[in-house]
């Protein structure tokens, strides 16, 4: 049984983010719940052991500079979950690492500024005793 990623993701970035809202939806009317960030999983594959998740991290700010602060404490706390196992999720998360550096994304409210970045998140199935 595969762990759901993007709550695996969002369970172990939370902690990390204290005071920000870590979500896979965005919320209505993000601008009046800044910061925000939303992990969803785009892609990935399979070795029947390994699983490998193409993770999408999108950081939202109501600033430029505090969008890039969110960003680099988001990418941070991205690559700590290497090596852990969150609790509640049926897997193990082996290495976490950039696949796309952050960039800034237009996101079209001029209320907000988005930074969007690609990880490779690698799980394996927890081992049961």
């Amino acid at each position: 049984m595969w762990a759901d990623i993007e709550l695996a993701v969002i369970t172990g970035l939370r902690p990390h983010l204290p005071g920000v809202r870590v979500v896979d939806e965005l919320p209505d009317q993000v601008e009046k719940v800044l910061p925000v960030v939303q992990v969803r999983v785009v892609g990935g594959a399979d070795d029947q052991v390994t699983d490998t998740a193409t993770v999408d991290v999108q950081c939202f700010a109501a600033t430029r500079g505090g969008m890039w602060q969110l960003t680099e404490q988001t990418r941070t706390a991205m690559h700590a979950l290497t090596a852990t196992h969150v609790p509640g999720q049926a897997a193990v998360i082996d290495a976490v690492t950039t696949a796309a550096r952050p960039a800034e994304v237009p996101y079209g409210n001029p209320a907000l500024r988005r930074a969007v970045a690609t990880y490779t998140v690698a799980t394996r199935a927890r081992a049961t005793a």
